[in-house]
């Protein structure tokens, strides 16, 4: 596994993706937060980094499909990955050295917003009026959150040989996870108790309620779960290519 996530890290920053993903990330975030008035942190109002974690998530729909749309879907398509099944390695170390590197990317492209926090903190009116609890339940949340979309991701890498196909079907699905079941849950049909059990399916509810500061372990669980589902959907999409 180890040598597969070194891998995959120095193929990240050998090329220039892994520096193209940290830079997109920040640039759009940058001007998302302190350049576009409708969303600027300097004319919210409030020592809050809200906008930023309403923001972030959507930005991480988009960019963590790109950085694993080829992790297995290249492979495929060159052959490599025949390569790598005779090699005496299990799939699961396959998968979760792809993972922990894709992942990596992630954590590497958000520890460079920790800035905005201080930012924010010097702002407030006394210095240091800012939710401390609400602020590290949202990081949190969006680590849990690129867990579960690198997953994805993944998943959807391991079913095609086609990059783009690739990326569509991990948007989609990751579309779906974050936003699909509270729109579901917003139908007329599910009015009363039924729309919270549907709404409490997606991701977005679980990553709202870490936002509010009480870490909850059904929450962890959720992320957990859903990221375990995911990983092992693909290391069997890889063992069936044993057959």
């Amino acid at each position: 596994m180890l040598a597969i996530y070194r891998k995959e890290i120095s193929g990240f920053f050998a090329s220039l993706i892994g520096y193209v993903v940290i830079g997109v990330f920040l640039i759009v975030m940058g001007l998302f937060l302190f350049v576009f008035p409708d969303t600027s942190l300097l004319t919210y109002g409030y020592a809050s980094l809200g906008p930023f974690f309403r923001l972030a998530p959507n930005v991480l729909l988009f960019l963590i499909p790109a950085i694993c749309m080829r992790a297995l879907a290249e492979e495929r398509q060159t052959g490599a990955i025949e390569l790598l099944l005779t090699r005496p390695l299990r799939d699961w170390d396959i998968v979760l050295g792809k993972f922990l590197a894709c992942l990596t990317l992630v954590v590497i492209a958000l520890l460079p917003t920790l800035l905005y926090y201080y930012t924010v903190y010097q702002l407030g009116e006394p210095v240091g009026n800012i939710d401390m609890g609400g602020t590290l339940g949202s990081y949190l949340g969006l680590l849990f959150l690129s867990m579960a979309f690198v997953a994805i991701g993944l998943f959807a890498s391991a079913l095609t040989t086609n990059q783009i196909v690739s990326f569509l079907l991990a948007l989609a699905l990751s579309f779906w996870c974050y936003f699909g079941f509270d729109y579901l849950a917003a139908l007329p049909v599910f009015y009363g108790n039924g729309d919270q059990l549907i709404a409490s399916l997606g991701m977005q509810d679980h990553f709202q309620r870490l936002g509010r500061g009480l870490i909850d372990t059904r929450d962890v669980m959720y992320f957990m779960t859903l990221t375990a589902l995911f990983l092992l959907l693909t290391v069997l999409s890889l063992d069936r290519r044993r057959w």
